[in-house]
C-alpha cells in the first residue's frame, strides 16, 4: 500500500528517529560512565548504597503487596455488585490518579493524613494522643496505594466480567462455596491480569521519585531516584550519582524483563458492568461486605481530591491569579508541554510509519531489526528512569548553572520520551487501521508522497494524532522529574513553584497551586480521553514515572 519512494522515505525517517532516542538516551548515560570516580567503594558508602537500595526493593515490595491485596476483592465486590447506582462514576473515579500529578495528590494526601489532617483529628476524637505520621515509609505506602489500587483494580475486573453466565449457574448447581468459588472460578480467571498488574505496580513504585521526595520526610526513607537527586543537587557527588544511577537501570532493566514474562493487558477494558446475573451473590444484610469494601474504596480515593479542592478554594486564588511568577511558571510549563508534545508525536509518527512499511516488506534482516528497534523503543525510555536521564545531562551541562536553553531543551526531551510509548500506543493502531481501509484506494487514485500524507493520512488520524499530543502535554505539565535538577530562578514551572511552596511551609499558597494544576492536567485528560474514545485508541495512563 506503500510505493517505493514511501517505503524508502519511510525506512529513513524510522531511522532517524531510533537515532535520535538512541542519542538522547546513550549520551546521558555515557556521561554518567566517563564521570565514575574509579577510586571504589567506601565501607560508610557502601552500607548506605546497600541501605537505600534495599528501602526501594521494599516500599516497592509492600507498595505492590497493598495495592494488588485489596485490589482483588475490591475486583470480586465490583464484579459482583454489576449495577449499583453510582456505579460508573466510581469506576470513572478510580481513573482520576492515573493522570494527576503526583504533586497534587501528596498534597491532598496531606491534608487528609497529615499531622493537622483528618484522620489525625478523627482520631483525636476517640482519645488518640499520638498523631498518625505520614512521613517515612507509611506515607509512601498510602501514596503508592492511593495511586496503584484503582489502576490494579482496573486491569482485574474485566478478567471477571468477561466470565460467561454459565460457570455461574454451573457453580450454584454444584454447590461451590466462596472459597471453592474463588480457587476454582474466579482466581483462574484474574490470575494473570493480577500478576501483569503486581508486576507493573512494583515497576512504578521503584522509580517513583515525586512522592518518594515529598513524603519521605529523611534519609531513612530514601529510594534510589531521591539518592541520585540528592547527590549532585546538594552534594554535587558525581560518583555517587554514577554509582546509584548504575544501580537503578540494573534494577529497572531487570523489573522490565520480569514484566516480559507476564503478558501485561493492553487495556483496562469494559468496566461499566452488566446484567449478568451470578447466583451466589448475597443479599439483604449479606451484602454489608461488598458495599464496605466498595465504599471504603471510593472513600480512600476520593478524599485527598476533595481535600485539594476545598483546600485551593480556601487559598488566595485571585492573589495568586495576579501573581507574575505563577503566569511565568505557567507559561514556561505549556511551552515546555508544546513542545515535548511535538517531539513526542513526530518520533512516535515516524517510528509506527516505518514499522508499517517493515511489515509490507517482511523477510529483509535489516528492515527486521529496524522494525524490533522501534518497537523496542518505548521501552527502552522507560528502562531509564527521567531523574537518571536528567543526571547525565546535568553533568554534562555542569549543572546548568547561567544557562536557559540547555536546560529547557534537555527537560522537553525527557519529557518527549518519558511520553512516547504512550503516544505510540495511541497512534499505531489507528495508523493500522486507516491504512488499511485508504492504502490501497490512494494507490489506485495516484495520490504519493507527502500529497497523500496532507489529503489522506493526517486526516484519517486527526483524532489519534490529537489524543496523544494532548496527553503528552498533560504529562508533561504534571511532571517534577525533569525540572527537579535544573529547576532554578530562571527555570520555574508550575510542579517545580508548587514543590518550592510545600518545602517553605506556604502551604495555602501551594494548595492553590495544586488545585489550578491540578484543574490544567485533568481536564487535559478528559479531552485526551474523550478524543481517544472518539478515535477508539484512548491510552491508559499507568502513572506516568512518578
Amino acid at each position: 500500500m506503500l510505493t517505493r519512494s514511501e517505503h524508502r522515505a519511510s525506512t529513513a525517517g524510522g531511522v532517524a528517529a531510533l537515532a535520535v532516542i538512541g542519542l538522547a538516551l546513550a549520551v546521558p548515560v555515557m556521561v554518567l560512565l566517563s564521570q565514575g570516580t574509579g577510586t571504589g567503594v567506601s565501607a560508610s558508602q557502601g552500607a548506605y548504597i546497600a541501605r537505600i537500595t534495599w528501602f526501594t526493593l521494599l516500599q516497592a515490595g509492600l507498595s505492590t503487596l497493598l495495592s494488588v491485596g485489596f485490589a482483588v476483592p475490591l475486583a470480586r465486590a465490583l464484579a459482583r455488585r454489576p449495577s449499583f447506582r453510582g456505579r460508573r462514576w466510581l469506576i470513572s473515579l478510580f481513573a482520576v490518579p492515573l493522570g494527576l500529578p503526583p504533586l497534587v495528590a501528596a498534597l491532598g494526601l496531606l491534608e487528609v493524613w497529615g499531622r493537622n489532617g483528618v484522620a489525625n483529628r478523627g482520631l483525636a476524637l476517640f482519645g488518640v494522643e499520638t498523631p498518625f505520621s505520614i512521613y517515612g515509609l507509611s506515607g509512601i505506602l498510602i501514596a503508592h496505594v492511593f495511586f496503584n489500587l484503582p489502576l490494579a483494580a482496573r486491569l482485574i475486573l474485566p478478567g471477571l466480567e468477561r466470565l460467561p453466565p454459565e460457570y455461574w449457574k454451573t457453580a450454584a448447581n454444584l454447590g461451590m462455596g466462596g472459597l471453592s468459588l474463588f480457587r476454582l472460578v474466579e482466581w483462574p480467571a484474574m490470575r494473570r491480569s493480577a500478576g501483569a498488574a503486581g508486576g507493573l505496580v512494583f515497576m512504578l513504585c521503584a522509580t517513583s521519585f515525586t512522592l518518594v521526595l515529598v513524603l519521605g520526610g529523611g534519609p531513612a526513607a530514601t529510594t534510589l531516584e531521591v539518592a541520585i537527586y540528592q547527590s549532585l543537587r546538594f552534594d554535587f557527588d558525581p560518583g555517587r550519582a554514577v554509582l546509584l544511577s548504575a544501580i537503578q537501570i540494573g534494577l529497572t532493566l531487570a523489573v522490565m524483563l520480569g514484566l516480559r514474562l507476564i503478558s501485561l493487558p493492553t487495556e483496562a477494558g469494559d468496566t461499566k458492568g452488566g446484567a449478568t446475573s451470578r447466583p451466589d451473590v448475597a443479599r439483604g444484610w449479606r451484602s454489608l461486605p461488598d458495599v464496605a469494601l466498595i465504599g471504603a474504596a471510593g472513600v480512600f480515593v476520593a478524599a485527598p481530591l476533595v481535600a485539594v479542592v476545598v483546600s485551593g478554594l480556601a487559598a488566595d486564588l485571585a492573589r495568586l491569579l495576579t501573581d507574575a511568577l505563577f503566569w511565568r511558571a505557567a507559561a514556561t510549563s505549556l511551552a515546555i508541554g508544546l513542545a515535548a508534545a511535538c517531539v513526542a508525536v513526530s518520533l512516535a509518527g515516524l517510528m509506527v510509519r516505518a514499522r508499517f512499511s517493515v511489515g509490507e516488506r517482511p523477510g529483509s534482516p535489516g528492515l527486521g531489526l529496524l522494525s524490533g528497534l522501534a518497537a523496542a523503543a518505548g521501552s527502552l525510555t522507560l528502562l531509564v528512569p527521567p531523574v537518571v536521564l536528567g543526571a547525565g545531562w546535568f553533568l554534562m551541562l555542569g549543572g546548568g548553572a547561567g544557562q536557559l536553553l540547555a536546560p529547557l531543551s534537555v527537560i522537553v526531551l525527557i519529557n518527549a520520551l518519558m511520553a512516547l510509548p504512550f503516544v505510540m500506543r495511541v497512534i499505531e493502531p489507528a495508523h493500522q487501521g486507516a491504512m488499511e481501509r485508504n492504502g490501497r484506494l490512494a494507490l489506485s487514485l495516484g495520490i504519493t508522497g507527502i500529497n497523500r500524507i496532507r489529503q489522506i493520512d493526517v486526516p484519517a488520524l486527526l483524532a489519534p494524532l490529537a489524543t496523544g499530543f494532548v496527553f503528552a502535554v498533560a504529562l508533561s505539565l504534571g511532571d517534577l522529574g525533569a525540572i527537579a535538577l535544573f529547576g532554578s530562578d530562571r527555570i520555574v514551572t508550575l510542579p517545580w513553584l508548587l514543590y518550592q511552596k510545600l518545602g517553605s511551609y506556604r502551604t495555602a499558597d501551594a494548595a492553590g497551586l495544586a488545585l489550578l494544576l491540578g484543574a490544567a492536567t485533568m481536564a487535559l485528560m478528559i479531552v485526551a480521553d474523550r478524543l481517544g474514545n472518539r478515535s477508539g485508541a484512548a491510552p491508559l495512563a499507568g502513572r506516568q514515572l512518578r
